[in-house]
């Protein structure tokens, strides 16, 4: 446990060294988080006007649900997708001794546009499956829907990467992502910890510590500072989930480096990429 906690917090380090020296790589995420709150709001005020909702959950057609849904799946996925493919086409000229520009990063995204939808629309098509099976299906639903997802979440994990670094449609990155997993099976790729899992823990840290602190701020009668407290521990979570993303992103795309060409960048040591895997 604490071997693969250590090892975790090795793989931040190496990631934010990334990050420190391309600071405009945060600007993805910021971005895709900008795009994924328009795309949003442009599907549910309008909804919620001509009242949709309302008329879906009186036993209006369900088809019409399901092709709105479609929509905003295909819409959310580009956005995030492409955001996605420009930090790690981004990332990947760091990686390779490069100095990356944030138009660096959308000039590659723009590149494999074509690509990039067509995988969204993959995408979508299983995201609605799974909802289907998963609403439809009761409990043998949920557990089938619980899976399904798992097996495309791995199969997927180095698709974006994929998408811009290899001219290939959608279809065949999906295959080649897959395949690259399966050549070193990781432990979902940093051993027992991952990236991700380190960023849970230090959220409910910070979780705690501002409940705490906001319950102080109370005592104060103070509306102000409350307001004030409660700004900047949201701040905080969002700046953390914004780093989160952007060290995740820098990290698939030193994880495909090394399965794909068996090489490793100065930020991360071979030693500590293959450390986040484990052979089959």
């Amino acid at each position: 446990m604490f071997a693969g906690l250590r090892n975790s917090w090795t793989l931040i380090k190496a990631s934010a060294a990334v990050l420190r020296a391309d600071k405009e790589l945060i600007i993805f995420p910021i971005l895709s988080s900008i795009g994924v709150l328009v795309v949003m709001a442009s599907f549910a005020v309008p909804m919620m006007v001509t009242g949709f909702f309302e008329e879906l959950f009186k036993g209006g057609p369900q088809i019409l649900g399901y092709v709105v849904g479609f929509l905003f799946y295909v819409v959310q996925y580009f956005v995030i997708i492409f955001a996605n493919s420009a930090l790690v086409g981004a990332a990947m000229i760091r990686l390779r001794g490069g100095d990356p520009t944030v138009g660096d990063g959308f000039r590659i995204a723009i590149k494999h546009i074509g690509t990039i939808l067509g995988y969204v629309l993959l995408s979508a098509t299983v995201g609605m499956i799974l909802r289907w099976l998963s609403e439809r299906g009761k409990a043998v639903g949920r557990l089938v829907s619980s899976l399904g997802g798992l097996a495309w979440n791995l199969a997927t994990y180095l698709v974006v990467p994929v998408l811009v670094v290899e001219d290939v449609g959608p279809m065949e990155a999906i295959k080649r992502s897959a395949n690259l997993l399966k050549k070193t099976w990781g432990q979902q790729i940093v051993g027992n910890f991952s990236i991700g899992a380190i960023f849970g823990l230090l959220t409910i840290v910070v979780i705690i510590l501002g409940i705490g602190t906001s319950v102080w701020v109370a005592s104060t009668n103070s509306l102000a500072l409350i307001v004030l407290t409660v700004l900047l521990f949201v701040l905080i979570l969002v700046f953390m989930g914004l780093v989160n993303s952007t060290l995740s992103g820098i990290y698939v795309a030193a994880v495909y480096r090394y399965a794909a060409e068996g090489e490793a960048s100065g930020f991360f040591s071979e030693e500590m990429v293959r450390g986040a895997f484990r052979p089959k």
